[in-house]
């Protein structure tokens, strides 16, 4: 089985296959929210766009990714003229269904194209690993639970970074890079986080020139660049600024009234600390510790902006940005003082992501992808990576799960994420070349017991507490899950960190 790589494009029909049989599956609130700007966009002028509000999921993405869905509109009238009324709330024709889900697929090729050109712009010695990688993200659980299933545009959009991506590869893409990162930033905001490793690689890759005793600026080089960035913003954002609309505009961007926690989903270190406070309200008797009764239903519920702690201090919003950024620091100052390369670059994406995932204000479970993405370029570059890689690979897919927890769904999330790890993490630990360094036995062995003790707990929050409990209790499947999730993703974060700076060290 290891010796048969099929080609990108097999993959690409068999996934595709599998995804229009998908199309009749359970589909989330994303899936209205998506409708529901379908007819904002359609409906309604532009400067309206951010002020409409007849139903709950008001338009709070950046006004590209609101004109690509007034773009997706024009061909929708065609299909079903009344999923583009505002007033039809939660409308799911077969026909809308069918035409949203086939739109996911459609942009999806932008993807595709992104992964065709890192493949073929890999270097020969390691075509074969940069082939897998490709593979193993097209056929990611995670964009098919996200997107084709939950429903949203996610490989479209990561299809953009991809691309950015590849294009840092070369001197000559390096400015078309930094614009397409920016166009992708007017898309959708949550890029911002990947931002500072943009800034700095192209701060000391393209604007400087450290090829003299004293470093000296590239002045066209930064103003190429600068121009491009100021006309896209400007082409963003210039006509809302123009309406005045700059402050209503950003409060629908940046909404910081939901809360630290989303729900106990997203399995970084606040779903670990909302266990602790868990644990510690029923220990808080026993160890003379104050706790807040007003909070002790808030913690329990785990609803979205209801994140107040019992026993625990609240977190406040500054704190999370000043601990993302101190987190982001080491490997951006590595970018910068040590001499970059493209790994070098993609690394520090994956450590930007690892960062704004594991501190960030009400980070989503589905911000997962920040880090699994980018990280999939690298993950087999040595066995050192691919170790690293190995317990987000299973803590951040399982971590997901939650997101289709109809009883349906469960074979094929489970089934589907199964196969997809053994396959790839089988397949990469024969493809990856040993590392100029020992592997990190520990992390090996981490992983393994890691994996031992995912198994029963997947079966008893997907199916055996539902059996025993029925509805009551529901936040515990949901906090088991993100918080043993957290576990993976911190034991991956410190194992990448450990090899990053090793390898670093060895380059230099």
């Amino acid at each position: 089985m290891l010796e048969f790589y099929p080609s990108l494009s097999q993959c690409a029909v068999v996934a595709t296959a599998l995804k229009i049989l998908l199309w009749p599956a359970y589909k989330s609130t994303d899936f209205e929210v998506h409708r529901n700007w379908l007819a904002i966009t359609h409906s309604l002028p532009v400067r309206e766009w951010y002020y409409e509000q007849t139903s709950e999921w008001t338009l709070d993405y950046p006004p590209f990714f609101a004109a690509f869905e007034w773009a997706m509109s024009q061909a929708a009238r065609y299909v079903d003229p009344e999923m583009l009324q505002v007033q039809n709330l939660n409308y799911d024709s077969w026909r809308t269904v069918y035409f949203q889900r086939a739109t996911v697929l459609v942009t999806e090729l932008v993807l595709l194209l992104a992964l065709y050109l890192y493949v073929k712009g890999s270097p020969p010695s390691s075509r074969k690993t940069s082939h897998a990688a490709a593979i193993s993200i097209f056929l990611s659980p995670g964009l098919l639970i996200i997107d084709h299933i939950h429903f949203q545009y996610n490989g479209f959009l990561y299809g953009m970074l991809i691309l950015s991506i590849v294009l840092a590869r070369e001197p000559r893409g390096l400015l078309l890079s930094g614009i397409l990162f920016a166009i992708l930033l007017c898309f959708k905001h949550i890029y911002l986080y990947l931002a500072p490793a943009y800034f700095v690689y192209l701060l000391r890759v393209y604007c400087v020139d450290f090829r003299y005793t004293l470093p000296r600026i590239r002045f066209w080089n930064c103003v190429k660049l600068g121009v491009g960035l100021v006309a896209v913003f400007a082409l963003a954002f210039g006509p809302f600024v123009y309406w005045g609309q700059t402050e209503q505009l950003l409060s629908r961007l940046f909404p910081f009234s939901r809360g630290l926690c989303h729900a106990y989903w997203a399995p970084n270190v606040w779903a670990m600390y909302s266990f602790t406070d868990r644990v510690l309200i029923y220990l808080a008797p026993y160890l003379n510790l104050p706790v807040n009764a007003d909070a002790v239903t808030s913690v329990t519920r785990g609803l979205v902006g209801d994140t107040a702690f019992a026993v625990l201090p609240d977190i406040p919003p500054r704190l999370t940005f000043i601990l993302t950024l101190a987190v982001q620091a080491p490997p951006l100052l590595a970018v910068f003082f040590v001499k970059p390369t493209w790994d070098l670059f993609v690394g520090t994406i994956t450590l930007c992501g690892y960062a704004s995932f594991l501190f960030g204000w009400h980070v989503h479970e589905k911000a997962i992808l920040l880090v699994l993405i980018p990280f999939s370029l690298v993950a087999l570059k040595d066995r050192r990576y691919l170790g690293a890689f190995r317990p987000l690979a299973v803590s951040g897919h399982v971590s997901l799960f939650p997101l289709l927890f109809t009883m349906q769904e469960f074979p094929i999330k489970t089934i589907y994420t199964v196969f997809w790890l053994v396959t790839f993490l089988l397949v990469g630990d024969r493809l990856a070349p040993a590392a100029a360094r020992p592997r990190v036995f520990l992390l090996d062995r981490f992983t393994l017991l890691y994996i031992v003790v995912a198994i029963p707990l997947i079966v008893y929050c997907s199916l055996v507490h539902q059996i025993i409990f029925g509805s009551r209790f529901e936040f515990l499947p949901l906090m088991f899950i993100s918080s043993y999730s957290a576990i993976g993703v911190v034991g991956s974060w410190l194992g990448f960190l450990h090899v990053f700076f090793t390898s670093q060290k060895l380059n230099r």
